[in-house]
């Protein structure tokens, strides 16, 4: 007999739902939950009840329980009953394969009902059937008794406990920071709340816990991490809530190497914990330098399960190609790059356009392509400008073969790049070149310390304002020339390099972290180069400026989306499908109706009034 789990049995049951097998024949149980199926067979009821942990089949025999059976007569899909009775195996050929419990059946003597269910506004119980997705946001807690829905959430929580234990086996120290704390800028809107014993004040929610656990490591923890929820009052899309879950993390006394070592070993741990089944693709993960990726790749998240690399095409159109523009992108210091489609030479015009048109959407001027057809010809408007060995060293260079097809865009280093990055990552997809099943993961480091901002006359930095700089590129910014608190886009600052590193996996950022500036002299210049004033840096980062000369070991860390990991496990293409209670692309909760107006004595306690919104102004005016 199977003993009852001591922290699952409670006087409603004796067993779960999905926990009875053939060797418990013969024994009495009691079980509690969900009707899933009903079949009225006259004499015979047969149920299907369903909790969190399974289905097990309920008989109600009228001529052994006839109670019980006036009382499953009453019930319809989503009851909440409790049944007594004796587990029986089932008698053979009516097994059922399908069910860890489908060899038994419990022969009910007792039934109660717990609870009465409305007709619900989809089916529970046929998990592939399509649904709304406002609907099922508007009766999430439905939602979530649908298997597909509740098995994700279980594959989040195994997730998260394989993080916690990697992190306490290796001598973390986890921190609850706070989510009241000062605006702090990290890239996207914060969101406020007013404090009613500070009138005219205001707390922040946290976009991340940065400043707090960097003060940890001034503090002496050592090992900080956190299941952290966080905020952004930013645009959505699948990838992004207005409010999510990151693993945050920090650590002393350590370099690049350290922290991209430990983060490697965890997620490769916490991947076989939670999906064993899943392949991962290499081991160690491979690196690739800011300017790799964006050479072959042209985008820092790479998805490197398909090949489709950008290939550049200028050793093939020089000295000259005799298509006016190619030859004009190379003169201006542009690129002439390319991806290869497999099988797609036989596109139609309609699809061409369409292509086209998103990769002016995307920010190109246009799209030429050649498609290579049986034989070795080209088809394309743009064949006849191009010279024979122009063609031939096109198609070596960018190892097409018969029934590819080659897209070209010839543009500004920066939009060529993106454009055909983000063309590669769509067609990659579209061509189902990604083996679903595989977990890609790959490191992208040394990016790009600064960007300068032309329109506000400063540098930004790349990622996080309190990254370290590579050891060898130092002097870069405490030499850099003219007036450090006037920054110019001439600063060698400017080539400096971050020892900043992401995460990626299957095309999707899982996070970033860098090791940190711990010198206050050198992160004040920094703050300096983006463009803020010593009283601006005293204001925002007074806390870490003071404590970094009490002694700060060097730290670093990473930040990785709980929300992005477990839809990537999951094998989703939106984070909302692993949250529990998501909102909608306009940051809404339909199911608890938020946000929603304040009521009016809110308001006063705050001191605080709605005056409206500015007008827009008109177009044109």
């Amino acid at each position: 007999m199977t003993d009852p789990s001591p922290s699952l049995a409670t006087p409603y049951r004796t067993h779960t739902a999905g926990q009875l097998r053939a060797a418990d024949a013969g024994t009495k149980a009691r079980l509690a939950g969900w009707v899933h199926r009903r079949r009225d067979h006259g004499p015979l009821i047969f149920l299907d009840l369903r909790d969190r942990h399974g289905i097990t089949q309920v008989v109600i025999d009228k001529a052994d329980a006839p109670d019980a059976h006036a009382t499953a007569n009453r019930v319809r899909s989503e009851f909440v009953i409790a049944v007594r009775g004796t587990v029986a195996k089932r008698q053979l050929g009516t097994e059922n394969p399908r069910l860890p419990t489908g060899e038994i059946e419990l022969q009910t003597t007792e039934f109660e009902i717990l609870s009465e269910a409305k007709t619900t506004p989809f089916y529970i119980n046929e998990p592939d059937a399509p649904v709304d997705e406002g609907l099922r946001l508007r009766y999430r807690y439905l939602d979530i008794r649908r298997q597909p829905m509740a098995d994700r959430l279980l594959l989040r929580s195994r997730m998260v406990q394989a993080i916690r234990e990697v992190h306490h086996a290796n001598g973390f120290v986890e921190v609850e920071t706070p989510t009241l704390i000062k605006s702090t800028p990290e890239g996207a809107r914060d969101f406020i709340v007013p404090s009613r014993l500070q009138p005219g004040s205001v707390y922040a929610l946290p976009q991340s816990p940065q400043q707090l656990k960097q003060l940890l490591m001034v503090a002496g923890i050592d090992r900080y991490f956190q299941i952290a929820r966080c905020y952004r009052d930013e645009d959505l899309r699948g990838d992004r809530q207005p409010e999510f879950t990151q693993l945050d993390l920090e650590m002393s006394f350590v370099d690049e190497e350290t922290v991209m070592a430990f983060i490697e070993d965890m997620a490769i741990e916490v991947s076989k914990a939670t999906t064993p089944e899943r392949p991962l693709q290499q081991l160690p993960f491979p690196r690739f330098t800011y300017d790799d990726v964006i050479e072959r790749f042209g985008s820092d998240k790479p998805d490197v399960r398909f090949a489709m690399e950008l290939v550049d095409l200028a050793p093939a159109l020089t000295p000259a190609s005799g298509f006016k523009v190619f030859d004009e992108a190379l003169a201006a210091g542009g690129r002439v790059k390319a991806i290869v489609a497999p099988g797609m030479a036989g596109i139609t015009r309609r699809e061409i356009d369409e292509l086209t048109e998103r990769a002016r959407r995307f920010g190109a001027k246009g799209l030429a392509y050649l498609a290579l057809e049986p034989g070795g010809e080209f088809k394309s408007p743009i064949a006849k400008f191009l010279s024979e060995e122009a063609q031939r060293a096109i198609v070596e260079l960018s190892g097409a073969g018969e029934g590819d097809l080659v897209l070209i865009v010839a543009d500004a280093a920066a939009v060529t790049a993106d454009v055909l990055g983000r063309l590669r990552a769509e067609l990659g997809e579209r061509l189902g070149l990604a083996d679903p099943t595989v977990l890609a993961y790959l490191w992208v480091n040394r990016f790009p310390m600064y960007k300068w901002d032309e329109e506000l006359g400063r540098w930004d930095a790349t990622h996080n304002p309190f990254s370290g700089v590579v050891p060898e590129d130092e002097e870069l910014l405490v030499t850099a020339s003219g007036d450090p608190a006037r920054p110019s886009p001439e600063d060698p600052a400017g080539r400096a390099r971050a020892l900043q590193y992401d995460l990626v996996l299957n095309g999707w950022e899982l996070g970033g972290g860098s090791v940190r500036i711990h010198r206050r002299d050198l992160l004040e210049r920094s703050f300096l180069l983006q463009g803020q004033t010593t009283d601006g840096m005293r204001d925002k980062f007074g806390a870490v400026l003071d404590a970094f000369e009490f002694g700060a070991p060097p730290h670093g860390g990473i930040a990785l989306g709980i929300d992005r990991w477990a839809a990537l496990l999951a094998q989703q293409t939106n984070i909302r499908e692993v949250m529990a209670f998501p909102k909608t692309q306009s940051g809404s909760d339909p199911m608890l109706e938020a946000p929603s107006a304040p009521e009016p004595e809110q308001w006063e306690e705050l001191g605080l009034r709605f005056v409206g919104l500015p007008p827009k102004p008109a177009v044109g005016g």
